[in-house]
Formats: C-alpha cells, structure tokens, sequence
C-alpha cells in the first residue's frame, strides 16, 4: 500500500428540498455573489427563481453561458473580471461540472493579479481562492467532491485538468431531484464518465481488497442504476444513488494507498474534446474499450479478469484470456446499450487530424508514466481503433 497525505474539506447536504438551507449556509460566507450557470436549464426547472427568493438579502452577479468543455475566453475571464470589479465574496455554482469547473479556475483567479492562465497551466501556485458553494444538476463528473476542473483554450487545443486543494468547494448541496429533467444523451454520459474515473482508478500498479470493493461496487451501482435512470427518469431511488456514486468518483476516496493511474483514458479524450468540442463522457466511452484492448497483456490480464468476473460478471470457469476479453466485450456493449455512439466518426470525428492529436497528447499528457505505458505510436493506434 502507497502512503498517502488526504483531506476532504467539503460539505455535502444532500437529499430532498436540501436546498431550503442555501441561505443558512451563503451567510457564512458574504453577502456579494457571483452566480455562475450553463445555458439556462436551471431557469426552465425553477432553481434559478428559487435561488433568488432564498437570497433577496444578498447581491447577485451574474456570469451565464458557460458551455460544456468550460473554456477560459470568454468565461473564465468573464468570472474573474466580474469578481475583480464588484468585490465578490463567494460563487455560487449552479448547474454540472462545467459550471463548476469553470467556477474552481474562476475562484483562484479572482484572487490574483497576473494572467490566471499562470495558474491553470501550473505557471504559478495559488495562494488564496474564493470560496465556493455548489448546486449540483448533473450527476457525472464529481467536482462537487473534489479540488480539480479542466478547463478548454480553444485557441491552442489545449484541455487542462487544473488541480489545487484551495479549490475544493465549501459545500456542494446533491438533491437528486434536480437531474429527473437530463436528458437521456446527457445521462448515459454522466453514467460513461463516473464509471471511468472508477475504472482509471481500478487499473493500476499496487492496489488493495478494500479499494477494489469499492471500485467493483460503485461500477455495479453506476450500470444497475444507470439503467433505471434511463427507463424512468424520475425514479428517486435510482437518481440518488447514481448521484452519490457520481460524487465519490474523483475526489480520492477510490484510490487511498493504490499507486497512481496516469488517467490515460481522460488523456486522450481531453485531446478529442478539445479540438472537437465532443461530450466528454461520450469521448471517454469511445475510447475506453479500445484502450482496454490496447494494454491487455500478460502483465495486465489479471486485473481484466477481476474486472471480468467481479464487475461484468463473466464466468470465473473459463481461460483467463477469454475472461478478460469477454470483460472488454462487456464494457463496450454496456455504453452501446444506453445509446452512446461507439465510434469517433458517429461524433463527428474521422482521420484527418489523428497523427496531430496523438503528437499532442504525447507531449501534453505525461501517458508514458501510465499503468501501461503509452507512446505516440500508442495512442496514434488506440485513436484509429476508434474510428
């Protein structure tokens, strides 16, 4: 087992009406409010009027529009100019990780002076941050439990996961009602990528029992209850538990003393929806199998076979090579089955840029330090495997 240095400032509220405390938990923090939301989802469900009949005592600026695959011109810039000139005290997030992506990189730059790419970029280390609060929408990406985000510049192709312990959030409010309205595309997404940050976490090096318990069971839960989310999308019971399970995904709970992934799969997606500005989750359920059977070896087929038999079920009496294959083959038909595209040509993708995204993804992503090491020639075939 790896040592380990962890916290977890965040508070989580979650459940039913939880929302009923927003103005109990703002007053701890100021009375000057950046509001930070997507296209406006929020305004056609009744949060957005709900968050200001619970703030009337509070000053609310404004920052909308934020896309998915957040990007740093205009709206990070946006935010922190916003923050800058009305003296803002804390953001409150509204919406899926995007927004709150956005919002993390927005609440450091608000508190320095320079170029907030500096920061994103690694240039230079935060050294305070605005506090934020969070009201979740979008049960995917878990950064209402964690201190990272990434964030897109669209002018040099660049996709970074920026990371820092001053940006996790103050308190994330989980209602599960609030994602009875995703659509079924964004659903199956959100399933697609909780269950890969699991699986990244899941193939390394120098595990133990108790963190494969929890990676078998929360990719069980995710699928089972996935499902269920898809057929009837306002089953309460359903929505929670994928929205918990979506929560614990990134925030290190999964991989306490196991040796460090590379995250090869979001490494290369990054690439894809930075140049192609796809859905995320559905970039990494493309990928996923593929890479899957790029790196199946001697060296790793034991972890397929666990994986096999404890997650996808597949018979413990059969030759291990079968059990790790049938386990590829299983997580493939899984994405297929609640209706992600499984090729990068359904998503607008095809060969003619491949040779320039696998060359930055080589460079940018650091994958030669993966569980099983990627080079150019790698992932140039992972990518064309995928077409």
């Amino acid at each position: 087992m790896q040592n380990f240095d962890y916290q977890t400032p965040t508070r989580l509220i979650f459940g039913k009406g939880v929302i009923a405390k927003l103005p109990e938990v703002m007053a701890q923090f100021g009375k000057k409010i950046l509001l930070t939301y997507g296209g406006g989802s929020i305004k056609k469900i009744g949060i957005y009027q709900k968050v200001k009949e619970l703030l009337t005592d509070c000053e609310i600026i404004e920052l909308s529009g934020i896309q998915p695959n957040p990007k740093y011109d205009p709206s990070v810039l946006d935010g922190v100019k916003l923050c800058k000139e009305n003296n803002v005290d804390v953001i409150l997030a509204v919406g899926g990780g995007s927004v709150l992506d956005c919002s993390k990189a927005i609440a450091a730059g608000a508190c320095y002076d320079g170029d907030p790419w500096d920061l994103i970029s690694y240039k230079v280390k935060a050294q305070k941050a605005l506090p934020i609060v969070d009201i979740i929408t979008l049960a995917a990406t878990g950064s209402e439990y964690d201190c990272g985000g990434v964030i897109s510049r669209t002018e040099t192709n660049d996709k970074i996961g920026y990371v820092d312990p001053l940006l996790f959030p103050a308190v994330s409010f989980l209602d599960p009602e609030y994602t009875f309205t995703v659509s079924k595309k964004q659903t199956a997404a959100g399933i697609a990528d909780a269950m890969n940050h699991t699986i990244e976490q899941y193939f390394v090096e120098d595990t133990t029992l108790l963190n494969d318990g929890f990676c078998e069971s929360m990719l069980r839960s995710l699928m089972q209850n996935g499902r269920l989310c898809l057929d009837n999308p306002n089953d309460y019971t359903a929505r929670a538990e994928m929205m918990l399970a979506c929560t614990y995904g990134c925030n290190g709970i999964l991989s306490l003393g196991n040796s460090m992934s590379g995250w090869p799969c979001h490494g290369i997606e990054h690439a894809l929806s930075a140049y192609y500005d796809i859905t995320h989750g559905e970039g990494l359920a493309i990928i996923t199998p593929r890479w899957m059977r790029h790196i199946l070896n001697e060296k790793t087929m034991p972890r397929f076979v666990k994986y096999g038999i404890n997650v996808m079920g597949v018979s413990p009496n059969l030759p291990l090579e079968v059990i790790a294959n049938r386990a590829i083959d299983a997580t493939y038909d899984f994405f297929k089955s609640i209706g992600i595209p499984m090729h990068l040509r359904e998503v607008g993708i095809d060969e003619s840029r491949i040779d320039e995204m696998a060359h930055h993804i080589a460079v940018n992503e650091g994958l030669e330090n993966a569980y099983a090491p990627l080079n150019e020639d790698d992932i140039r075939q992972i990518l064309i495997d995928s077409l």
